[in-house]
């Protein structure tokens, strides 16, 4: 099955939406975030998986990313190199993310991301909303990568 990556325009904010619904993500603020996402669809335009970025200054916290079962490690791949292209067309400069699987740190790390302790984080970040809410789950990890 063909994917195309794209980025989202603001006709797909309800597509968007109801997409990070259905994987039980939170949705606030997404309609003024559109232009900071990918979207992933099949032939058929389906969405099969999205990724985003909270902007924060020159700094900006990946988010909402989710995905279908269709979804293979290539494809995956593919969107977060997108999402790199993204960022560096939006300015930013350095890009934080939050995961409580711990599965998931080797994949990001091949990315080029390295942990961050809680405390060292930007100012920017700590007065994020969804930041905050990120701190009160159990186990949750924050890496960075440097885009200068």
């Amino acid at each position: 099955m063909a994917m195309l990556v794209r980025y989202a325009q603001d006709g797909d904010a309800k597509k968007l939406i109801s997409f990070l619904q259905g994987a039980n993500l939170g949705t606030d603020g997404i309609e003024n975030l559109v232009d900071y996402f990918l979207i992933m669809e099949d032939e058929k335009g389906w969405i099969q998986a999205t990724l985003g970025i909270e902007p924060l200054g020159k700094i900006g916290l990946l988010r909402s990313f989710a995905t279908t079962a269709q979804i293979g490690e290539n494809e995956l791949l593919f969107i977060f190199e997108q999402m790199l292209k993204l960022a560096k067309e939006k300015g930013i400069e350095k890009l934080y993310l939050a995961t409580n699987r711990s599965s998931s740190l080797s994949f990001f790390t091949l990315l080029g991301f390295e942990k961050e302790e809680k405390e060292n984080l930007p100012q920017e970040l700590a007065e994020s909303d969804h930041v905050n809410h990120i701190q009160t789950v159990d186990n949750s990890v924050f890496m960075v990568l440097n885009l200068q």
